[in-house]
């Protein structure tokens, strides 16, 4: 089965604007079976299969931008509530997106062009994704992708045009993301990955990376958690535009992954099963609408 992979560009496509998101990987393709015809017992009989057409499956593999967090995350989660204008820093809104993730997301399309061959992925799903944030490089969101719909081309009107707007490429760093546990500001914390599944019912988990120390470590039950990701820089007022902040509820200590074999600083990853809510809040400008 062919795999189509970083050489492509993607496109976004919502029933709102079509966005063209920042250089991905991504394994977008056909998703096909095949149905067999076997021998019969007597005789000689032949072996057959024919193909099948499932839709779509593979996944997005993308950077987290101050212009395509908003919707990205809105895919990926699930639910957004109406912007909510934010006092005192004029023409900014605040997004907050009602994130259990949610199993049924809604539906939108993806373009892809791959070596001038343009296809369009129609009725698309996120049935899963993974938010994974790492120190000295850039937040990246993986969406697994599903879908039941067969890929059609998509009129190609010049070699060199590009079919959705690209809209702020400033990228959100590990560097500049904060925790809170329990209130409390963590240091040691080096990354995390947040994996969320959607089939038969929705669950999500934390892996924590985090520099093993003397002293109290994390606890085994965190009663809530906020991860805060921004853009430091003067020209977003009031530290508003620039920000998105993931707030968990009762996560609960499954595995302690951490190889203590090392002369060196020891990274070593938690394993958390978040047992309550995952909420959003976003930070865009102006009535941009995501959804």
């Amino acid at each position: 089965m062919p795999v189509n992979g970083c050489d492509c560009s993607i496109v976004v496509k919502t029933a709102h604007c079509e966005t063209d998101i920042p250089y991905s990987d991504e394994t977008l393709r056909e998703a096909v079976s095949l149905l067999e015809e076997e021998a019969t017992i007597e005789g000689n009989g032949t072996c057959k299969a024919i193909r099948k057409h499932n839709g779509v499956t593979g996944c997005i593999i993308t950077p987290l931008t101050i212009g395509t967090a908003p919707l990205l995350l809105y895919l990926a989660m699930g639910s957004a509530g109406n912007p909510v204008f934010v006092s005192e820093t004029r023409n900014l809104y605040q997004y907050g997106l009602n994130l259990l993730p949610m199993e049924d997301t809604d539906l939108f399309d993806l373009i892809q062009d791959r070596g001038g061959e343009r296809r369009l992925f129609e009725a698309c799903r996120v049935n899963g994704f993974e938010l994974r944030v790492m120190r000295d490089k850039a937040i990246k969101l993986k969406l697994e992708i599903c879908g039941e719909r067969y890929p059609a081309v998509y009129p190609l009107k010049g070699t060199s045009e590009k079919s959705g707007t690209v809209i702020g490429r400033e990228r959100f760093n590990g560097d500049c993301v904060t925790y809170k546990i329990n209130g409390q500001d963590y240091q040691t914390i080096y990354g995390i990955t947040l994996i969320s599944r959607k089939e038969g019912g929705t669950k999500t988990e934390l892996w924590i990376k985090r520099a093993l120390k003397k002293g109290p470590d994390l606890p085994h039950i965190i009663d809530d958690m906020t991860i805060t990701a921004q853009l430091l820089r003067d020209k977003y007022e009031c530290r508003h535009f620039g920000t998105f902040r993931i707030t968990l509820k009762r996560l609960v200590l499954t595995s302690d992954e951490t190889n203590i074999n090392s002369s060196d600083t020891v990274i070593g990853p938690l394993r958390y099963y978040v047992a309550d809510t995952v909420s959003t809040e976003v930070f865009t400008s102006g009535e941009w609408v995501i959804s």
